[in-house]
């Protein structure tokens, strides 16, 4: 992944709106939401959510597909994986396994944090 485009990612994330729509739409995930699935669900009006999905059909982390009136969106879920591993790709200089201790300090799970091996 080239810097540009983490920094478009991020920036695309900024919003309290936009980053919301996202998480929801990744723990959905392949199934997607209808658009106005989206804004009942967050009790956002749906004229001030179409402002937010083209940010981040901008930066690429949702697709939209067209199912007769409506457009399902979904979170591109690689998309995120990547800025995950570009983010740790040179976690503690490249070795990884040096980052232990702080992975066990982290609030998540450990299935969720990238591989100790280097090997993606």
């Amino acid at each position: 992944m080239l810097q540009a485009s983490a920094l478009a990612i991020f920036e695309s994330l900024s919003s309290g709106v936009r980053l919301d729509v996202f998480r929801l739409l990744v723990e959905r995930g392949p199934e997607g939401m209808v658009a106005g699935e989206i804004a009942t669900a967050l009790d956002i009006p749906p004229a001030n959510l179409s402002f937010h999905f083209k940010a981040l059909l901008q930066s690429g982390l949702l697709t939209v597909e067209q199912e007769g009136r409506f457009q399902r969106y979904r979170a591109n879920i690689p998309l995120m994986l990547d800025l995950i591993a570009y983010l740790t790709e040179e976690c503690c200089a490249g070795h990884p396994e040096q980052c232990a201790d702080m992975r066990q300090a982290a609030g998540c799970a450990a299935v969720l944090l990238p591989s100790l091996d280097k090997a993606c």
